[in-house]
């Protein structure tokens, strides 16, 4: 059983902006321009800034090497980085530990992301009639093992003051210490519907749209990157928050 996920508190930290973005899927030439338009917007900022990144590196876009091997580099100058667990994510890592029970993976998305290991999963499981277990095997080989380190270490929850950045959102009206894990990952309804019920302003992706979406106590700024859609970046400074807008 794997243990509960890091939840971070930040509150205190002296920010002066503060950039968030998520479900990359894959999508890490986008990644990078999202990350150039972020670096530009902050050139002229004073003190630290922090990166938040929400979950999802992995499944359905071309890249999720590249993504995590982009998220394991130093963070950009005179930026902080924090990345949480998104539901696709930890799936991924429940099939490098147990193949066997998390067999569903391979039809959520995965298979893009063995590819961009060097791993062709159809041709191993049909042509070549592998186990699953032998995938996983293949596919742990492939991987630098500081991929897997990351997914271990991916955070649940980042708190700043009464802001929660999280995958997915929480169980209306219980404390975040009660939140399980796959309540941060997984939740939509009631949390889409009813908002936090909570004196929090949440902060999540996990469930797409053709644009974010300023809820009742939450702000969704999954817009389905890997889908044909856009990387949404939220920026909060000065105690507002806008939409980074495309160069």
């Amino acid at each position: 059983m794997q243990k509960q996920r890091d939840r971070i508190d930040l509150t205190g930290r002296d920010y002066t902006a503060i950039y968030a973005l998520s479900d990359i899927h894959g999508c890490h030439d986008q990644m990078i321009e999202a990350e150039k338009r972020i670096a530009e917007d902050a050139r002229d900022l004073p003190g630290r800034k922090l990166l938040m990144y929400l979950g999802d590196y992995v499944d359905r876009g071309p890249r999720s090497s590249d993504v995590l091997a982009h998220l394991n580099a130093p963070p950009p100058a005179g930026f902080d980085r924090y990345a949480l667990c998104g539901n696709h994510d930890d799936v991924f890592l429940r099939f490098l530990d147990d193949p066997d029970a998390n067999s569903h993976w391979l039809e959520f998305g995965a298979l893009p992301t063995l590819a961009s290991y060097g791993v062709d999963a159809r041709r191993l499981l049909v042509e070549e009639d592998h186990s699953i277990s032998e995938l996983r095997d293949i596919v742990v080989k492939a991987m630098p093992p500081a991929h897997i380190d990351l997914l271990r270490a991916l955070a649940g929850a980042v708190t700043f003051g009464p802001i929660l950045f999280v995958h997915a959102g929480i169980r209306p009206g219980i404390a975040l210490n009660d939140q399980t894990d796959e309540d941060l990952m997984w939740i939509r309804e009631p949390f889409l519907s009813e908002g936090p019920q909570l004196p929090l302003l949440v902060i999540h992706g996990h469930t797409p749209g053709s644009h974010p979406v300023f809820g009742q106590g939450r702000i969704g700024i999954d817009t389905a990157v890997s889908m044909g859609g856009t990387l949404t970046v939220l920026k909060i400074a000065d105690g507002r928050q806008t939409i980074l807008s495309s160069i």
